[in-house]
């Protein structure tokens, strides 16, 4: 009994080390790939948080299924080298009653997995997917940062403001730069408001400007100075992001008989399943053999975990591909193949029912001969 509190709670404190530590590099991936994309105006700044915290649940089933597995490997491992399994074999106690309470340990751990990989992470990528459209149907001037350049590729306009007065919604010292109709426009102002006309359309109303407007290597330039000036705000377009079979619900994956279905629900029914036998398989592996090195056993449990996690992939990508079947379904591949097989058979049948008829005809010619 003390044996199993003192593995219980080394494993503890081991555990959540490990998580604190892949979730950090869970976040910083995360972050710099959001940050890219908010760089290059995929996304507006503002939702990079949000986003966040949608990717790292969908990916958080992973994160827990590779905690386990490392904190069982390391707690034995070190037992392993500082003779207290010696101890624990000398008591009595064998590797095998090692396993009730390594699996009472992470018995927690494989109910969030289930409950992540099943339900929680398709509807994390399902908001997602929701969120980025809401961030897409916002106007754009909410994108603009006071004290940056702006470029707007769909309207050919750069955009730099000085200041904005969210109270009254004032902007101050406005710069606007376009190509119409292969003129350069250059636009200056000391400020602008926002206003809606009776109909729905957003206009940014300039006061006291000037306006440059010419073609590059040409003396054709005019410049108009304006007491107000109003532009009118296009409308964000809805971009159509593509369908992921990763937001669908998993009651709905069992119903439908479709082979990239079948894929995402292998895919979602084997990571908890892994999760189990990874941590089973860390008991043999965590045995430290001192001719070999200590860190022998992390490069082959870390050569392992690589292997079986391609294999996984590869056999996702059979069920996409419709050559492999889940649950007792027959393939969709086999079916084609035995359809095809059977027509092929048909015309055979025939030709063999008419073989006797044909010996009949060789058969009479032969007495005629005679």
């Amino acid at each position: 009994m003390i044996f199993r509190r003192s593995l219980v709670r080394e494993m503890t404190a081991t555990a959540v080390g490990l998580f604190v530590v892949l979730l950090g590099i869970l976040f910083t991936n995360l972050v710099l790939k959001l940050l890219a994309r908010a760089a290059g105006g995929a996304i507006a700044p503002d939702g990079v948080l949000a986003l966040l915290g949608f990717g790292a649940m969908f990916y958080l089933n992973i994160l827990l299924s590779v905690t386990v597995y490392l904190t069982v490997l390391l707690t034995l491992s070190r037992w392993y080298r500082d003779s207290e399994m010696v101890v624990w074999f000398t008591s009595g106690q064998s590797l095998a009653q090692c396993i009730r309470p390594i699996l009472w340990f992470a018995a927690p751990f494989f109910v969030a997995i289930v409950a992540l990989s099943l339900f929680l992470s398709p509807w994390a990528e399902q908001r997602r997917i929701e969120y980025e459209r809401q961030l897409e149907s916002r106007d754009e001037v909410a994108l603009i940062t006071p004290g940056l350049f702006r470029e707007f590729r769909r309207a050919n306009l750069v955009v730099f403001v000085e200041s904005i007065n969210t109270l009254n919604g004032t902007i101050r010292n406005i710069f606007l730069h376009s190509v119409d109709e292969g003129k350069d426009v250059t636009t200056v102002a000391r400020e602008g408001t926002l206003q809606e006309a009776p109909n729905g359309d957003r206009f940014i109303v300039l006061s006291d400007g000037r306006r440059y407007e010419g073609k590059p290597g040409t003396a054709e330039y005019r410049v108009v100075e304006f007491e107000r000036l109003g532009r009118r705000i296009e409308p964000a377009e809805l971009r159509n992001l593509p369908t992921s079979t990763k937001a669908i619900p998993t009651p709905t994956l069992v119903v439908v008989d479709g082979r990239v279905e079948r894929a995402e629900l292998f895919w979602r029914l084997s990571v908890p399943i892994s999760a189990v036998v990874l941590t089973l398989l860390a008991l043999p592996l965590s045995y430290v053999n001192p001719r070999m090195g200590r860190s022998f056993n992390l490069f082959a449990a870390g050569f392992l975990y690589m292997l079986y996690s391609n294999c996984l992939k590869h056999r996702a990508k059979l069920h996409r591909a419709g050559q492999a079947r889940l649950l007792g379904r027959p393939r969709a591949a086999a079916r084609d193949r035995h359809r095809r097989r059977g027509a092929a058979v048909q015309p055979s049948a025939r030709a063999v029912r008419a073989l006797p008829a044909l010996d009949e005809r060789r058969g009479g010619h032969g007495d005629m001969k005679t």
